[in-house]
C-alpha cells in the first residue's frame, strides 16, 4: 500500500501502525471476551433449567387416579413466586406409541399462575433433551428444556407418558450479557485510549533525537558551529559521525580550492604586470601603438583574471556549511577605510546604527568584496554625502547605500550590472565591481537592487542570506 502521506511523514506511518493494531487488538480482544461470557451464560443458563428438569424427574409420582404430582417441591425459590421468570410444567401425552392427544399443563409451578405453557410439537424420546424458545408469562420470550418420562407403575395399570417442561426467562440470560458487554466495551475503550496516549507519548519521545538533530543542522547552516554536536543516541551516532566527516572534507577540499586560487592569482598577475610594465616603458613612435594595444589587452586580462578568479572561489565558499560573519565590524572597518581613500574630497560617510548581532550567512572576505566594491563606488559617485543602513528578517539581511551623486537612469541599470560595463568611461575602474557583486550575492542566493535614493542620487540595496 502506497499512501503519499504514509511515505511523507515518520510521526504518521508509526502512528497509523500503532493505532491499526491497537484497534484491530481491541476490537478482537472484546468480541473474544463478549462471545466467550455469553457462551458462559448461556451455557450456565441451560444448565440451571436441565438441574431443575432433573429435580421434577426425580420427585414425579402419581397419585391414586394416576394424576402427576410431586414428591417433594423443587428448591429454587422463584418457582413458588408468581411471574418470577422461573417456571416448570408437566403434560400428559399419553402412551407414546398410542399417540394419545397432549393434555398441557396438568401439573405447573405455582410461579406461573394461571398460565399454561405451549410447547412446540413433538414429544422428545426416552432421555433426549430438546430445547425450545416459547412465549410465556405477559408475553416474555423464554428458553425451555424438555424431556419426556414413560411411568408403568400407574394404579389402574396404565402406562403413563409425561413431558417435563423447565423454562426461564430470557433475560436472566440477556440482561448479564447486556452488562457485562457494557462494561467490558468501557473497559477496553479505556485502554484504548491510554494505549493511544502511550503510542502518542512513544512516537514523541522517539523521535525527539530527530528534533534534536534538525537543530543541530539548523545551527550548522546558520553558521553558529561548524559541525553538528550534541547527545545522541547510538542509532544516530553513526550518521552524526558520517556527516561531521563530510563537513571537514568538504570544508578542506573549499580551503585546497581558495589556496589554488590566490596561487593562481599570483602566478598570472606577476608576468601580466612584466608585459604591462615593459609595453609602458615603450616610448619610441613605431611601437607606441603596439604598446597601447598590449597594455589595453592586459588590462583586460586582468580584470577577467580577477573576475573569475573572485567567482570561483564565492562559489566555493557559498557551498561551506557553518559560515558566519558579523556585519557590524566588516561595515565599520570599511567605511574607515574609504574614509582615508577618499579623504581629499571631503564625503561625509554616514553608518546608520544597526544591530550589532545581524550577521550574514558566508564567508567574511566575500562580505568585504561585495560591500568594498558598492561602497568604493558610491564614493566614486557621490558629491558630499554616502549613507549605509541595514536591517534583517529572520532568513535575509539587507544592506542599502545611498548616495547624492548624479544618479543613474533606469535604461542603464541592467547595463552597468553586466560584466565589464562602466556607467562613465571617465571614472576610474574595471567595470566588474557591479557585476562581481551580482554574481556573489546570487551565488548564495541573494539580490542586487539599483533604484533612486532619497539623496538625489542611487540607491543600491544588496539582499543577502542572514544568521537566525
Amino acid at each position: 500500500m502506497n499512501v503519499p502521506g504514509l511515505r511523507g511523514s515518520l510521526r504518521v506511518r508509526l502512528l497509523a501502525g500503532t493505532l491499526f493494531w491497537i484497534a484491530a487488538s481491541i476490537l478482537v480482544a472484546g468480541w473474544g471476551l463478549a462471545s466467550l461470557f455469553r457462551q458462559h451464560v448461556t451455557t450456565q443458563f441451560y444448565t440451571e433449567l436441565t438441574s431443575h428438569l432433573d429435580q421434577l424427574t426425580a420427585q414425579l409420582t402419581l397419585d391414586e387416579q394416576g394424576n402427576p404430582r410431586l414428591a417433594l417441591p423443587l428448591s429454587d425459590p422463584r418457582l413458588s413466586r408468581p411471574y418470577s421468570g422461573c417456571y416448570w410444567q408437566i403434560d400428559l401425552v399419553g402412551d407414546i406409541r398410542g399417540g394419545d392427544s397432549v393434555v398441557a399443563g396438568q401439573l405447573r409451578s405455582r410461579s406461573l399462575w394461571d398460565h399454561v405453557l405451549v410447547s412446540p410439537p413433538g414429544i422428545p424420546a426416552d432421555g433426549e433433551i430438546h430445547r425450545h424458545r416459547i412465549s410465556g408469562p405477559e408475553g416474555k420470550m423464554l428458553g425451555m428444556v424438555e424431556r419426556s418420562v414413560r411411568i408403568d407403575e400407574a394404579a389402574d395399570g396404565k402406562p403413563r407418558t409425561f413431558r417435563l417442561i423447565a423454562a426461564a426467562d430470557e433475560r436472566l440470560m440477556s440482561d448479564p450479557i447486556a452488562r457485562f458487554s457494557g462494561i467490558l466495551w468501557l473497559a477496553l475503550g479505556v485502554l484504548a485510549a491510554g494505549l493511544i496516549l502511550a503510542a502518542l507519548v512513544q512516537v514523541f519521545v522517539g523521535l525527539a533525537p530527530l528534533r534534536t538533530l534538525r537543530t543541530a543542522l539548523g545551527k550548522v547552516r546558520s553558521g553558529e558551529t561548524q559541525r553538528l554536536e550534541g547527545t545522541f543516541p547510538d542509532e544516530l551516532t553513526p550518521l552524526i559521525d558520517e556527516f561531521n566527516s563530510v563537513l571537514a572534507q568538504n570544508a578542506e577540499v573549499v580551503e585546497r580550492a581558495r589556496t589554488h586560487a590566490g596561487n593562481l592569482a599570483h602566478a598570472l598577475k606577476t608576468p601580466l604586470s612584466v608585459l604591462a610594465n615593459a609595453a609602458g616603458r615603450a616610448g619610441n613612435a613605431e611601437r607606441s601603438e603596439l604598446a597601447r594595444l598590449v597594455v589595453d589587452q592586459v588590462a583586460i586580462a586582468q580584470r577577467q583574471v580577477d573576475y573569475h578568479l573572485a567567482r570561483a572561489q564565492v562559489a566555493a565558499n557559498s557551498r561551506v556549511p557553518g559560515a558566519k560573519t558579523a556585519l557590524h565590524p566588516v561595515v565599520e572597518g570599511l567605511a574607515r577605510a574609504m574614509r582615508r581613500i577618499h579623504a581629499e574630497r571631503q564625503l561625509e560617510l554616514i553608518v546608520r546604527p544597526f544591530p550589532e548581532s545581524l550577521s550574514f550567512r558566508g564567508e567574511t572576505q566575500d562580505l568585504q568584496e561585495m560591500l568594498g566594491n558598492l561602497i568604493d563606488n558610491a564614493c566614486k559617485w557621490a558629491n558630499r554625502q554616502v549613507e549605509v543602513s541595514a536591517q534583517s528578517s529572520k532568513i535575509t539581511l539587507t544592506i542599502t547605500i545611498d548616495d547624492d551623486g548624479p544618479g543613474l537612469a533606469v535604461e542603464k541599470r541592467e547595463a552597468v550590472i553586466r560584466r565589464g560595463v562602466r556607467a562613465d568611461e571617465k571614472v576610474k575602474g574595471s567595470g566588474l565591481g557591479l557585476a562581481i557583486v551580482d554574481d556573489l550575492a546570487r551565488l548564495y542566493g541573494g539580490l542586487l537592487d539599483l533604484m533612486d535614493s532619497p539623496l538625489g542620487g542611487l540607491r543600491v540595496v544588496l539582499t543577502l542570506p542572514a544568521c537566525q
